[in-house]
């Protein structure tokens, strides 16, 4: 099969496309200042076509855009235009999303479930009331009533919050891991100790 001029522009336009995808991406989620070589190795491209594909993000970016490209020594990166700095500065130092509290709490519930909420009071304090209430508001935990408590157990919106996998690949990779083995181990001692004293 013959390629036409045309046929091959169009070609040429599609691997260009793509190219400036992978430099964007590169650059986006870097954070920094990428070297030529580091670009060069994360997204295959050569140098040369490489800083040709730069200058096009470059005019890309100019002045339709709140993102910039800056250069600085054949290094480059993504950044926030200055004029809105202080509003994305105010962003990303604002609270975080749970509290430090919060945090640990969700992750023994995550750890132990299901587990009753009396246990996690035990261990957390009277402020994990609080902490588990907002967790079952925003979905990410189920309470399910049992006697005067209730069996606390993650939700399928934790694993889609958090982007993790199937509920049940994670179980079985933690069981399996030599971690969960070893603090098994390390709870089987202790409570057989606490059982013959």
């Amino acid at each position: 099969m013959e390629l036409t001029s045309q046929s091959q522009n169009e070609v040429d336009n599609a691997e260009e496309i793509k190219n400036l995808k992978k430099i964007e991406a590169a650059l986006f989620i870097s954070g920094r200042f990428l070297s030529l070589q580091e670009l060069v190795t994360l997204t295959d491209i050569n140098p040369l076509l490489l800083r040709e594909l730069i200058t096009k993000l470059l005019e890309k970016y100019d002045d339709k855009s709140a993102i910039e490209i800056i250069g600085k020594e054949e290094s480059w990166k993504m950044d926030v235009k200055q004029e809105y700095r202080d509003m994305v500065n105010r962003l990303a130092t604002g609270t975080a999303e749970f509290s430090k509290a919060e945090q640990e709490t969700l992750a023994i519930i995550a750890y132990k479930q299901p587990v009753k909420q009396s246990i996690i009071i035990k261990i957390r304090g009277n402020k994990a009331y609080e902490h588990i209430k907002h967790f079952e508001e925003i979905g990410l935990v189920h309470g399910k009533k049992l006697g005067h408590t209730q069996e606390l157990s993650l939700s399928e919106d934790f694993y889609d919050y958090f982007n993790l996998g199937n509920p049940q690949e994670i179980s079985d990779d933690h069981r399996n891991s030599n971690e969960f083995r070893d603090l098994q181990q390390s709870e089987n001692s202790d409570k057989a100790e606490h059982n013959n004293p």
